[in-house]
């Protein structure tokens, strides 16, 4: 732990009746949409379908639509997946799958075919459970690598700090701007006849976690989150020496001069809310997954939904996704979905 005098942070208190919290959560969700920046308003893209077909026994499409971003150049096109079980006769559940970080910038949503500690892939996994799957690239990863403001020369964590650097010139955030798009992609997704609009999930391990849990934070419409990995709390951060462990893309300007992290998960109760995270794993302290925890739990309470908050921390395990931990993300999904 690093000694350092941090300015002051306002905790996040639990107050004694839930009509007390509702005004709360309004005043931090809004102050939470404001410091994300001055995004362009939204609307329900236009969706190209690029491919369809078969692989590895999943029928999947191909898609891609503009996010409406007038700076966006190239990089405003988002491109995606979706994925469907083999025989849907009725809509069926559905999970919006965020890819993680990794420094794996030309895999982005192909991670979804990514063979993992059970020795299949995550669209096999989730698909031959019956869930409808969409997952869409960020900036600057996967077919949106080398889409960004200097041009396709520049990849990687360049290209990342050029849209990071872009978006701050217009006060906006690069985060702000990855949370729009998963806003559009699920307003795509609700189109769907073959999904359950009112049993939608967001997943995803490490950078997708965090995303997981701020998309579900800032959208009712996401009624259920999984994260794996990165539950972080950025003054224990701080203290334990592990800011580079982070990309650029999720600082947000004056996030601490309102609250930490723990407010932001808090938006999500009372629905059902699942996050696993290694006790090795140096870019998530565990005194600050302790700590989010002590302070989200009562939240739940309030709404007599404490069940819908669980929080492990799986000893002598780092940045990783296991096979425990698949078996604890199917039994949730199985109970909430």
């Amino acid at each position: 732990m690093i000694k350092r005098n941090l300015p002051f942070v306002p905790p996040l208190s639990c107050p004694p009746t839930l009509a007390e919290w509702q005004e709360q959560r309004e005043r931090i969700k809004q102050t939470l949409l404001s410091l994300l920046g001055d995004l362009p308003p939204k609307s329900t893209p236009e969706v190209e379908q690029l491919e369809c077909g078969q692989r590895e026994g999943v029928r999947f499409e191909r898609f891609r639509f503009h996010n409406g971003d007038p700076l966006g150049g190239e990089g405003a096109i988002v491109t995606g997946y979706l994925l469907f079980p083999q025989q849907l006769d009725r809509p069926a559940p559905a999970i919006q799958y965020l890819h993680w970080h990794g420094g794996e910038y030309d895999v982005g949503k192909e991670q979804l075919w990514r063979r993992g500690a059970r020795g299949t892939s995550i669209a096999q996994e989730l698909v031959s459970r019956g869930y409808v799957v969409l997952a869409i690239d960020a900036y600057g990863f996967g077919e949106r690598a080398g889409t960004g403001p200097d041009g396709p020369e520049e990849r990687g964590g360049q290209e990342e700090a050029s849209w990071a650097k872009l978006n701050l010139w217009y006060g906006r955030t690069l985060w702000g701007m990855m949370l729009r798009d998963e806003q559009l992609a699920l307003d795509y997704l609700l189109t769907r006849p073959e999904v359950d609009g009112q049993r939608v999930a967001a997943m995803g391990m490490s950078m997708g976690s965090t995303r997981a849990w701020w998309h579900m934070a800032v959208d009712e419409r996401v009624r259920c989150g999984i994260g794996i990995a990165c539950l972080t709390r950025y003054q224990n951060l701080i203290q334990t020496g592990a800011l580079a462990t982070h990309g650029i893309y999720f600082f947000v300007p004056n996030f601490l001069r309102h609250f930490d992290t723990e407010a932001v998960v808090a938006l999500c109760a009372p629905r059902p809310l699942l996050l696993l995270n290694g006790e090795l794993d140096r870019s998530t302290p565990v005194s600050g997954v302790e700590a989010i925890n002590a302070a989200v739990e009562p939240i739940y309470a309030l709404y007599e939904q404490p069940a819908n908050y669980r929080s492990l921390v799986y000893p002598n395990i780092g940045h990783e996704w296991t096979p425990a931990m698949w078996e604890e993300l199917f039994q949730w999904l199985e109970m909430h979905l």
